[in-house]
């Protein structure tokens, strides 16, 4: 029954690694104190210019430094696919269903 969950896996840590364009320039809308937990690094991201093509009702757009620790162990946990890079933030589209 384990192994369905291994391409799964190696998909979402190839998704983790693939690297974005970076953007600058960009205000990020942050909101919250953290997402999932209260002083976590990564914060959701609110709707601008640039942040509504990423945005979705089916998901919570969340961006995190790129030099936050653990970020791989995030994608893992929450499903997250990295959509964009900007000033020095990675976004990541959550799904949340």
């Amino acid at each position: 029954m384990l192994r369905p969950l291994i391409p799964l896996a190696a998909a979402a840590a190839l998704t983790a690694c693939a690297q974005q364009e970076p953007v600058t320039g960009t205000a990020l809308p942050f909101f919250g104190d953290g997402y999932r937990i209260k002083g976590d690094a990564c914060r959701r991201v609110g709707e601008n210019d640039f942040t509504n093509q990423f945005l979705d009702d089916a998901a919570d757009l969340v961006g995190c430094p790129e030099d936050a620790e653990n970020l791989g162990v995030f994608v893992l946990d929450t499903g997250a696919v990295e959509v964009a890079r900007v000033d020095g933030f990675i976004l990541y589209s959550v799904p949340v269903r």
